[in-house]
């Protein structure tokens, strides 16, 4: 179910004004924030939407920071030398070797600063496995942490102004990352998920009656953020834009702002971070950099991600890279072009099912991580192969078995809406099946067939679905030899058409090991930084593990601020 969006607060009025920093933007910004306020600079955060918490606050919420604090409590037993080798190993020269030094020299004072000024209570999800876990230095255990459900009314009068998530239930019920796994299996493992259900409804609405608003995942990683930053003093003026960067004798020395049709001049004694997010619904961008059949507004970013920050620091003489990449993430296509697609995480892992493309054919390993897979989809592109639609296809024990959509319960009928928009087709034979989505039916009744053949066997000799630990986490532990495969024979069977979204681009302003923008030439641009999605991603192509884009932002929005403090 979306999540309606709950009227914001209006904005603090804007004025002329001076800071030591200015942070553009309030995702991982905050982070940022709050680190320059323990430094003892004053601080201003800029944010251009009604709400407070960017992409972070529509995200799953967890981040990856290797070797943390809350790893060493948890007796995760990693190491910096072994997450060293991992991130050399997966960015593979793709992003400069010092920034992903930078981002792990830095992890452990970073979530030591979240710890020391925001109320959150951050766990390690064990057992989340890095995407790439059988790269050198990889860890199937996972590196992965998040928070604890976060009570959202010590917000006080500022809890309107906090970004609504993604998906909301109809209940109240926080439910982690780690919870959602087993939720998702509730038919298959219901001595795991059930209790949990009950804890987390329990906490819901018992959190009600004592007045207390209980969230987990992004929201409450958000809301965790906003806390600290409304315990510390510091500014949030929201609904405000960034117009252009003032820059003196090649140094920027604040900005231009606009709130409610006015200009304002915001003067920094020490620098302007940008943390603004990626160019996630600037089309023109997107068509030019990446592929133009993205379709509108289908990116799960937050709306105000339009690239402004990024074309600001252009404008000063920054340079930018990695344009192509995005935090991909294949998702169900809409069934009416003015909604948004709708999320797909454990679906593509697990067992009674698989992916065709317009030829009714598989093309990848359905259960990899999710850059990866939109990384297949646009390499076929550019290779003049492009996968013109993709089809989840299942069975109905998959349907009875499995949540879909985050929306659609086991057992529950998949909305007539779907069939009429041609989202879903439904058939009692894999030929017929074929026909009504419009499939070859020869190719695809060859590949339901190979398919079924490999998975009784539980080997997956075409793309290797299931020898990773990371496409095993989504599994399904009760299936075996492999919990990600499963023959689809208990008619009839469906197919649900995806749509290839993202969590927010991810090329952007060039920066060092400082956070610092940098020219073409490779020269710092003084006073300028550049972190999140607004910069180019430290880790290249790749995604180490799940919440590395969140992670990243919260180091470097440290990083940043502590040299900005002279630090």
């Amino acid at each position: 179910m979306a999540t309606a969006a709950r009227a914001a607060l209006p904005p603090v009025p804007a004025k002329d004004i001076t800071v030591d920093l200015l942070v553009i933007g309030s995702g991982t910004g905050m982070a940022a924030a709050l680190t320059a306020h323990e430094e003892g600079l004053s601080t201003l955060v800029v944010e251009k939407t009604p709400y407070v918490g960017g992409s972070t606050a529509r995200s799953g919420g967890a981040f990856w920071v290797p070797d943390n604090p809350i790893l060493k409590r948890a007796g995760a037993g990693d190491s910096l030398d072994r997450a060293e080798e991992y991130v050399r190993a997966v960015v593979d020269g793709t992003a400069p070797a010092e920034r992903g030094q930078s981002f792990l020299d830095h992890g452990t004072a970073a979530v030591e600063m979240l710890q020391r000024t925001t109320p959150l209570n951050l766990f390690w999800s064990k057992g989340y496995s890095d995407y790439h876990p059988e790269k050198p230095g990889g860890n199937a255990a996972g590196r992965t942490c998040e928070s604890r459900p976060f009570d959202a009314s010590v917000l006080g009068e500022e809890r309107p102004r906090l970004r609504p998530g993604q998906m909301e239930a109809a209940l109240p019920m926080p439910i982690t990352g780690v919870d959602y796994r087993w939720m998702n299996l509730m038919v298959r493992k219901p001595g795991k998920a059930f209790p949990r259900i009950f804890q987390r409804l329990s906490q819901g609405v018992g959190g009600k009656a004592l007045k207390r608003e209980y969230m987990a995942g992004g929201q409450a990683l958000a809301a965790g953020l906003f806390a600290g930053v409304l315990r510390a003093g510091i500014p949030v003026w929201t609904e405000t834009s960034l117009v252009k960067l003032v820059e003196e004798d090649g140094r920027v020395t604040g900005a231009v702002v606009e709130q409610g049709g006015s200009e304002y001049t915001i003067t920094t004694r020490r620098g302007v971070v940008l943390a603004a997010g990626g160019f996630d619904h600037d089309m023109a961008m997107r068509h030019k950099f990446q592929s133009e059949r993205l379709h509108d507004n289908e990116s799960m970013g937050a709306e105000g991600n339009t690239g402004d920050a990024i074309r600001a620091a252009q404008d000063v003489g920054a340079g930018i890279g990695l344009m192509d990449q995005a935090w991909w993430f294949p998702a169900v296509a809409p069934a009416r072009s003015s909604h948004p697609p709708m999320v797909m995480l454990a679906e593509r892992a697990l067992p009674g099912s698989f992916i065709v493309d317009q030829t009714g054919r598989r093309f990848t390993n359905e259960a990899k991580d999710y850059m990866s897979f939109g990384q297949t989809v646009l390499q076929r592109e550019r290779e003049g192969d492009p996968v013109e639609s993709m089809w989840i296809i299942f069975d109905q024990k998959y349907r009875n078995s499995y949540v879909f959509a985050g929306m659609l319960f086991p057992r529950m009928a998949i909305p007539e809406s779907w069939y009429k928009a041609g989202t879903a087709h439904r058939a009692d034979g894999p030929g017929a099946l074929a026909d009504s989505v419009g499939l070859p039916r020869e190719a695809f009744t060859e590949a339901f067939e190979r398919f079924n053949v490999s998975a009784a066997a539980g080997s997956d000799e075409d793309f290797g679905r299931g020898r990773s630990a990371y496409d095993r986490y989504y599994g399904d532990p009760t299936v075996s030899p492999n919990p990600n495969l499963r023959p689809l024979d208990h008619g009839p069977y469906y197919a649900v058409k995806m749509t290839l979204s993202d969590l927010g681009t991810c090329g952007g302003v060039l920066a060092d090991d400082k956070g610092r923008a940098l020219r073409e030439d490779g020269t710092a641009i003084d006073g300028l930084y550049a972190i999140g999605n607004t910069a180019a991603n430290a880790f290249g192509h790749s995604y180490p593990g799940a919440g590395a884009t969140i992670g990243q932002g919260i180091v470097y929005g440290y990083i940043a601020a502590r040299d900005a403090a002279g630090k």
